[in-house]
């Protein structure tokens, strides 16, 4: 039954009296298939760049292109899912298909390690052989066939689990904020779990089991999804249509109008002449009188098609004057990429015992940033608004461009803060006498490393979330897919643009006798790069300011505000 909300009920128990009993029936089945998807990204996205330089020998610069181009394939291609999504499948079809595929990569990757020589280069002081080219194929193709996996869940899970409730309901409303509060939590607590676990598995018992595990609880997560299947709310979509879809709509309205007034002049040429010969005639004939409704019709189908191309414009005019605030945060995004390539390669050469047993994996650093923002999002809903309220007198305490703004400015200091580590860390390895011996760990301990990531898991809270609520706000209603996946494609091209940077400075410094990203870090100059990084990002945030100054938000005060 339709509920008037482009929601359908499916059976009984999808409309619960009981708001939490929903929480219970339905969304938390779609919460921990995310959470689950989230594991398995980051277990095979947090160590990526670690096995290209291991197992497969790939350079540090190659890898970390090649670990960027992935993670950027992987961002955008929610566009194409989301467009599957809305236009055929469903959401529900398209979450269960995304999770086989997603489930069928994952188990295609730990296949992958089984196959060639059992050799770890970059972990063993021993020249390795080179991977056999089945190897290489086979992980890359299963990689890629994450990326597509990715590319369907991803943007079907989140709204699947707000199509769970009725924005028209109060009792639902109020529950649904809630969710998205536990849900982001719930993420980040799946990707702190993944980087202390799975990276523990993948650098000390193997990586057979490292991208095993993550394809079990995908598996798992398949399933848990599955079991809801009678409880959950079903959105129709067919009465909706993404931009691109109005805007082929809009350019085929315009040919039928072409069509018609070719039609039209030929007809009256044809009747002049026609006049001119025998007269005019004192009855319609039938096929004029057809031809005459038929023109009609088309005209009625003229006038609707070209009030659906104005619809278009104006929508396509609301979305474009988003275009500066989006290419004001690719340098974030670009930063955002070294998380999980320069930062985990800096700490796999320090010092990472605690105590004399155990020893942190590189990748396991991440996990700061999820705690950090699992820490922060409490302190900033709880006291930063309330005390920037005060000051500002908005319900949300902050704007949305100024929560972003803080956010870019935290970044840069957190490149600020790994390019001075990264300092030290060179200055250690030559006062040792380590800097050709590039296996050896430095005396430096890895908790030198911590505060970068703290600092930039504060900035996600700031930026991360404010370019979200900005891009689903800021666009007209029924564009609001199309606002998040733009907020997505921010950090997608951001790694295609970090993997182009990498390249590009690896072989101009490279043919100048020394790469800043040589294979052996300790001759390197990673600090270079992320001073240049710093420097790019306080000019980048200098024009967002001058940007977000400009900015003129969409006017939504009859719609309720959330921050």
């Amino acid at each position: 039954m339709d509920n008037g909300h482009g929601s359908i009920e499916k059976n009984a128990y999808t409309k619960c009296a009981d708001p939490i009993d929903r929480w219970v029936r339905a969304c938390m089945h779609d919460a921990v298939a995310e959470i689950g998807e989230r594991f398995a990204f980051y277990a095979v996205a947090s160590n990526l760049i670690i096995f290209l330089t291991g197992p497969l020998q790939e350079g540090i610069a190659a890898a970390a292109a090649a670990t960027n181009v992935w993670n950027g394939t992987a961002l955008m291609l929610p566009l194409l899912g989301g467009a599957i999504a809305d236009l055929w499948l469903g959401r529900y079809l398209t979450i269960i298909s995304a999770s086989l595929l997603y489930t069928l990569g994952l188990g295609l990757l730990a296949v992958s390690t089984l196959v060639g020589h059992h050799c770890n280069a970059a972990a063993t002081g021993d020249r390795c052989p080179a991977p056999p080219t089945i190897q290489v194929t086979l992980f890359y193709v299963s990689l890629y066939m994450v990326a597509v996996g990715e590319g369907g869940h991803k943007p079907c899970a989140h709204a699947f689990g707000a199509d769970q409730f009725d924005q028209s309901d109060p009792g639902e409303s109020v529950s649904r904020s809630s969710f998205f509060n536990w849900w982001y939590f719930g993420v980040c607590a799946g990707t702190a779990a993944t980087l202390l676990v799975v990276s523990y598995v993948q650098e000390s018992l193997g990586w057979h089991p490292g991208f095993a595990i993550p394809c079990a609880v995908m598996a798992c997560t398949l399933v848990v999804f599955l079991l809801g299947t009678r409880t959950y709310r079903y959105t129709d979509t067919s009465g909706t249509r993404n931009l691109f879809a109005h805007a082929a709509e809009a350019f085929a309205g315009w040919r039928r109008r072409q069509r018609s007034r070719l039609r039209a002049a030929h007809r009256t040429s044809h009747q002049a002449s026609h006049q001119g010969v025998v007269g005019v005639s004192a009855e319609e004939p039938p096929e004029a009188r057809r031809s005459r409704i038929d023109e009609e019709a088309q005209v009625v189908a003229a006038t609707t098609a070209a009030t659906n191309t104005a619809v278009v414009v104006s929508e396509a005019k609301d979305v474009l004057r988003l275009f500066p605030i989006w290419a004001m945060t690719l340098v974030y995004a670009v930063v955002y990429s070294q998380s999980m390539t320069f930062f985990t390669k800096q700490a796999t050469t320090l010092d990472r015992r605690v105590g004399e047993v155990v020893k942190v994996p590189a990748a396991a650093l991440l996990a700061f940033i999820s705690i950090t923002i699992m820490v922060l999002i409490p302190v900033y809903d709880g006291l930063i608004v309330p005390l920037s309220r005060r000051f500002t007198g908005r319900p949300s305490g902050i704007t949305m461009l100024q929560r972003i703004g803080a956010g870019m400015l935290l970044s840069t200091v957190s490149t600020v803060i790994a390019a001075l580590v990264e300092e030290r860390r060179l200055r250690v390895a030559r006062e040792a006498g380590l800097a050709d011996e590039p296996r050896i760990q430095l005396p430096m301990s890895l908790w030198w490393m911590v505060p970068q990531y703290v600092v930039f898991g504060a900035a996600d809270v700031f930026a991360m979330v404010g370019l979200q609520e900005f891009f689903y706000d800021q666009v007209p209603d029924r564009l609001r897919s199309v606002g998040l996946a733009l907020y997505i494609s921010i950090f997608g091209i951001g790694s295609f643009v970090s993997s182009a940077l990498v390249s590009g400075i690896h072989r101009v410094t490279a043919a100048r006798g020394q790469s800043w990203f040589s294979d052996n870090m300790n001759r390197g100059h990673l600090d270079y790069f992320y001073w240049l990084l710093a420097g790019l990002s306080a000019l980048q945030f200098f024009a967002y300011v001058f940007f977000a100054w400009r900015y003129k938000y969409i006017n939504r005060t009859l719609e309720p505000r959330t921050c």
